[in-house]
């Protein structure tokens, strides 16, 4: 919307300074304000940033100005060797502050405030003009004995096996062959070996296309995944390790039908170049089909396909997504694709009406397809539809644009409201969005399916900064509302500071009050009123190593509850405690960022000190960077081997082995084997068919035997016979819609969800039977989820017959028979909560019922809101976001401790009492936050998570992502360091910029794998691809709006990292180009580096001609020699050694759209010229180009 986006800051770069920077330095100065001025300012809250240069234009001092909480400079040394290269990147100092002035002794200064002689990173480049890395070794002394190297060569003959691909455009048909190995020195071989001696290996051939990822597991053993190209050098097959081993004795001869099915990644292609049909390992074919505008227009899995069901897309002429939903069509993909192509020329639907699925649509329904079962989705844009509700802003200042054309700013361009149904049902629920008169998005009103609302509002300052946000939630007419108000203060650079917190007319409560160090790392946090004060330590790395350090060796934790400590390159505790048993399962201290051990003391009952010994957690990895063992250390008896878990797995990661003990006679520290497991797959894929437990133990993993594990065409778990859960129903999304447990004759179980078209879970419908000897007792629990309200109502009916014990004399936990119920869920006294008002019979009758509200609780920041007793619920959670001692004050104003927990690496409850039970409380979510489910699964939203067993139930929805791992495989089996926020994609954990918590990043921790920190000055942009945020450049130029971050391995020859942007001008004068900057990582586009703006008749995708090609194949850096096509991209899959500018170029052409990495700051330009002054390739660069590529996790 060219004349509505308005930029919410500008940026000013002075010639004069109106600061004391240093006149006679080479210097760019900029600012951001963080409230508004008419003229510059140096008194206005701002972010200032002066950048010194050499006199060959090269950056020698980055001043962040007055950037530190006490008004320090945070400031950057920069320094080259003699031939111009930066070997060396030190870490920023915070020093007194000269108010932007070049500052002396900035090295002497990192070393004192770090404590650290090797207060820098440090890069060994080759003696040659390629400058390639050979080692780098990170920051702290710790790490100087302990560099990455990188060695580059070529291959040796029969090394790398060679697959050839052929297929046939008259049948559709593909075909995978292997011929004889390539000769020596026909590939590209680059070698990286992480601090900790692990070793990939990249082989590539002459066209820069990855063919090999080789990761060393030992001297006689690797794993391997190859990539296959047809003749046109699309990507056709990836072979994962597990399929490579099936066919090492192979050495010519068409590749087995049974491995190719069961485990590789298929893909074909039409004549367009565009991806037609797919079969993921675990799934069957899955089909798309596109308009003449290469829009994807419609997909079908296979169990779609058994209905002739087609899931759609229809688009405008902007190309804007405006509905969706499921249509029917007999013909097979060829037709179909036939049938849009001759029929529907330009697809583009229109504006109309028609009913369809309970809902008046406001299109036309003339695009393909016309034969639609439901609509499933509705976008609007530019005007409201009719039936929008009014919306009156709670703040004064917030000003709304209406959806009138006519006026100068408007709504045109913009969504103003979205329906999604369920999927169960034909009630939806609807969203409208306004605007402010600068176009940022102030409110919502969503009008749930039960016809209720929750209305949200933002008051937004000059930077779009929230201040304050009030909520108002009703679930449903005829019911009381709830409403929250939340308000924000901040210091000088915007830091949170301070967090309020109010419901309804209660008290306004304190959650949190921040406070943080000279580089703005969170240093202490305190909660509730200073219920508790919770103190953050970090390393030299940015890596937090404690939580309450200073307390740890308290009695009493000082007042405080819990006491964490993350050690990575240290080890304290043993390193194996039986090495017979655990052979070649040690715990060593790690340099690469794995863990190696975690201590930790919890209160966990007040007035009771607990041991004064920290209970202690050892892991041991493989050289996959694989768990293999956890060891829990008792205070009393280290080698006791309780609360043990040992893995092993075969090359795709599936565990083939679990061992795990438990400490069953409570008051004593004896380690009972409760598991161990040998699990069966299915003709030698991913699929779990059985597992066998050699302990018949039924206190950890309850199952027998006896049973297989059936799925379906998508690769859905569909029962688990063997530990009670008899069905499991999915809906067209992959996620359960109905589980049948059966726990024996007199105990059956059923839960029924309903879920939206977008995956949200709107309601949980439990059905449970006890019956007794004089009659049963049939409980039925409905739990809405709305908006993060969340409700339970419970109905008992009393039935007039038996046949069973007496229901009051059972617990589950004590049961012997087969069921999904875990111990450390479900036991007898958590039936009925305490304060649950229901008295129940031993027969099973129910006395008496007194009426309660359904409203159990709503999340805050720090924790939860218990809405039955107005108590705020605090929370100490471990690095993994696993809630560990919940805490709040009660109605006396006392504190009380309300849940305590600890884990097994993969996430079981550890068994004791009072840790866990069902009932809608907040104290179902536990493992990484997530809510436990009565079958003992976890539901994180995309899929539920088995920690019994340590794996999902169905296919990863992003498999393609993770293609050298098993698509059903948890946290790429390092789950102390990764984490899976949604059930889709693992993510690694940094500090938000902001509030500078503890949170999670889906770029797989780049600090950690790129050997960054946090006080590299740079940061990390973490987007929601489902909500995108608009951020707006400086000059008034145009939006930029952040998509995603993007990893993907090889497809269509191209592969790597990117951040997906997209521009939209709004002036005339600002060009729709397309750019990008190379550097470590993602920081904030404000006050960095300046990048380009290209206009789109300027962009050089040859390297040489101003109007450029069209050839995608003939793209290419403007800086590197044209063997280097397109497929070298500087990221995760770049070449070894190129040579990278910071304004580098280089666009991907990913399913016929653009994109493109962004990692640096840029500006735009009113003008349509390029200027470019390249400066020479930094460490940072470095670092991110050539170590990311062989320390990440490959997808």
């Amino acid at each position: 919307m060219k004349k509505l986006l308005i930029p919410i800051s500008s940026l000013f770069v002075f010639s004069i300074a109106n600061a004391q920077v240093t006149s006679t330095e080479n210097y760019i100065q900029s600012r951001i304000y963080l409230e508004p001025v008419t003229i510059s300012s140096s008194t206005a809250k701002q972010i200032e940033t002066v950048q010194y240069f050499d006199g060959l234009g090269r950056a020698k001092q980055v001043v962040n100005v007055k950037a530190s909480p006490t008004g320090k400079d945070v400031v950057s040394h920069i320094e080259y060797d003699g031939f111009g290269r930066q070997v060396d990147s030190w870490l920023p100092a915070p020093m007194n502050t000269l108010n932007g002035g070049i500052q002396a002794g900035v090295k002497s200064s990192a070393t004192t405030y770090y404590g650290d002689n090797f207060a820098f990173g440090h890069s060994n480049l080759e003696a040659s003009p390629l400058d390639r890395v050979l080692s780098q070794i990170q920051p702290g002394t710790d790490w100087q004995a302990h560099p990455v190297t990188f060695n580059y060569d070529a291959n040796v003959d029969g090394e790398v096996k060679k697959f050839t691909a052929t297929f046939n455009y008259t049948t559709f048909e593909s075909q995978l062959s292997l011929s004889p190995s390539y000769g020596s020195a026909q590939l590209y071989k680059n070698t990286a070996t992480d601090e900790d001696g692990n070793t990939t290996i990249e082989l590539r051939n002459g066209e820069g296309r990855i063919l090999l990822i080789r990761k060393v597991i030992s001297a006689t053993e690797n794993a391997d995944t190859y990539y296959v190209y047809n003749d046109y050098d699309q990507l056709a097959y990836v072979i994962p390790p597990l399929a490579a081993d099936a066919v090492k004795n192979l050495t010519a001869g068409v590749f087995p039908d049974l491995t190719l099915n069961n485990l590789c990644y298929q893909y074909k292609y039409d004549g367009r170049n565009r991806l037609v049909e797919k079969k993921l390992p675990g799934k069957d074919w899955e089909y798309m089909v596109y308009d003449k505008a290469d829009r994807l227009v419609a997909t079908q899995d296979a169990n779609l396909r058994s209905d002739s069901k087609w899931l759609f897309t229809k688009y405008d002429k902007f190309g804007r997504i405006l509905y969706t939903g499921i249509s029917i069509d007999n013909g097979d993909r060829n037709a179909v694709q036939e049938w849009i192509t001759n029929t529907y020329g330009t697809n583009i639907e229109t504006a109309g009406t028609y009913t369809q699925s309970g809902l008046q649509i406001y299109y036309a329904n003339t695009a393909y397809p016309q034969n639609i079962e439901s609509i499933l989705s509705v976008n609007y844009y530019d005007t409201y539809p009719a039936g929008t509700p009014g919306f009156t802003p709670e703040f004064p200042g917030n000003t709304l644009l209406t959806d009138d054309s006519s006026l100068n700013v408007s709504t045109k361009s913009l969504p103003v409201a979205s329906y999604v149904k369920n999927i169960e049902d034909d009630n939806w629920t609807k969203n409208y969005t306004w605007y402010d008169q600068k176009g940022r998005a102030v409110g919502s009103h969503s009008i749930n399916h039960l016809g209720g609302y929750t209305k949200t509002e933002s008051e937004l300052d000059f930077s779009g900064t929230p201040q304050k946000v009030y909520t108002y939630h009703l679930r449903k007419e005829g019911e009381s509302g709830i409403a929250v108000k939340e308000r924000f203060v901040y210091d000088a650079q915007n830091r949170l500071w301070q967090h309020y917190h109010q419901v309804d007319n209660n008290t306004e409560e304190l959650l949190a009050e921040n406070s943080y160090d000279e580089l703005s790392q969170l240093t202490n946090k305190k909660v509730g009123n200073n219920l508790q004060s919770i103190d953050y330590t970090y390393n030299i790395r940015g890596w937090m190593t404690h939580i309450n350090k200073d307390q740890m060796a308290l009695g009493n934790l000082g007042g405080k509850l819990f006491s964490y400590n993350i050690k990575y390159n240290q080890k304290e505790g043993i390193e194996n405690p039986d090495q017979v048993q655990f052979s070649g399962k040690n715990v060593k201290a790690k340099y690469n960022g794995n863990i190696a051990e975690v201590d930790w003391r919890a209160v966990e009952t007040l007035g009771v000190n607990p041991s004064s010994t920290p209970k202690r957690y050892g892991y041991a990895y493989d050289n996959l960077n694989r768990l293999t063992a956890g060891y829990y250390q008792n205070p009393d008896n280290p080698y006791s081997k309780e609360n043990t878990e040992s893995l092993d797995y075969d090359l795709n990661g599936n565990i083939t082995n679990l061992y795990r003990t438990s400490v069953i006679s409570y008051g004593n520290n004896k380690a009972t084997v409760i598991d161990d497991l040998t699990y069966t797959y299915a003709e030698g894929g991913n699929k779990l068919t059985g597992i066998i437990d050699i302990s018949q133990n039924q206190t950890g993993y309850e199952g027998y035997p006896l049973f297989m594990i059936p799925y379906d065409l998508n690769g859905n778990m569909l029962s688990m016979d063997g530990k009670g859960i008899s069905s499991i129903q999915y809906n067209f999304l992959n996620l359960p819609n109905k589980i049948n447990i059966d726990f024996d004759l007199y105990y059956p179980f059923t839960a029924s969800h309903t879920y939206r078209a977008d995956g949200s879970k709107l309601r949980k419908n439990t059905v449970s039977t006890v019956s007794g000897f004089v009659n049963s007792t049939v409980t039925t629990e409905v739990t809405d989820y709305l908006d993060g309200f969340q409700y339970k109502n419970t109905k008992m009916e009393v039935l007039g017959y038996g046949g069973g014990p007496i229901a009051g004399e059972l617990s589950f936990a004590e049961s012997g028979t087969s069921r999904a119920m875990e111990i450390e869920a479900f036991s007898l006294e958590d039936l009925i909560e305490p304060s649950d008002p229901r008295i129940i019979d031993p027969i099973g009758g129910i006395i008496a019922i007194s009426k309660t509200q359904d409203l159990q609780f709503f999340p805050t920041a720090e924790g939860f809101y218990d809405y039955q007793k107005d108590q705020y619920i605090y929370q100490y959670k471990d690095h993994l976001g696993n809630a560990r001692v919940s805490y709040g004050r009660n109605s006396l104003g006392v504190l009380e401790i309300t849940d305590a927990n600890d884990y097994y690496p993969f996430g079981m409850n550890h068994l004791k009492t009072g840790n866990a039970f069902f009932g809608g409380s907040y104290k179902d979510y536990k493992y990484n936050g997530k809510e436990l489910q009565e079958s003992g699964m976890y539901d994180y939203g995309a899929r539920f998570y088995m920690p019994d067993i340590g794996r999902w139930g169905v296919v990863d929805p992003l498999a393609e992502q993770y293609r050298r791992w098993s698509p059903y495989n948890y946290a790429v089996n390092n789950p102390i360091f990764f984490t899976d926020p949604d059930g889709m994609s693992v993510n690694g954990w940094i500090k938000d910029k902001k509030t500078s918590d503890v949170t999670w990043d889906n770029n797989i921790n780049s600090k950690k794998e790129l050997g960054l920190s946090d006080k590299a000055a740079t940061h990390t942009y973490v987007s929601n691809s489902d909500d995108p945020t608009a951020y707006t450049l400086p000059n008034g130029s145009g939006t930029i709006y952040m998509n995603s971050w993007e990893e993907y391995d090889i497809e269509n020859g191209l592969g790597g990292s990117s951040i997906n942007m997209e521009f939209v001008p709004n002036n005339e004068n600002a060009q729709s180009g397309w750019f990008q900057t190379y550097t470590s990582n993602v920081p904030d586009y404000n006050g960095k580096e300046s990048g380009n703006v290209v206009s789109a008749k300027e962009e050089r995708l040859d390297g040489t001609s101003s109007q450029g090609s069209k050839d995608v194949k003939k793209a290419e850096y403007f800086d590197t020699p044209k063997s280097n096509i397109l497929a070298d991209i500087p990221t995760r899959e770049s070449v070894q050694g190129s040579d990278v500018n910071w304004n580098a170029k280089s666009s991907m052409i990913i399913n016929g759209k653009k994109s493109f990495s962004v990692t640096w700051g840029f500006t735009i330009k009113n003008e349509n010229t390029i200027k470019y002054n390249p400066p020479k390739i930094t460490n940072k660069t470095t670092i991110f180009h050539e170590s990311a590529i062989k320390n990440l996790p490959k997808k």
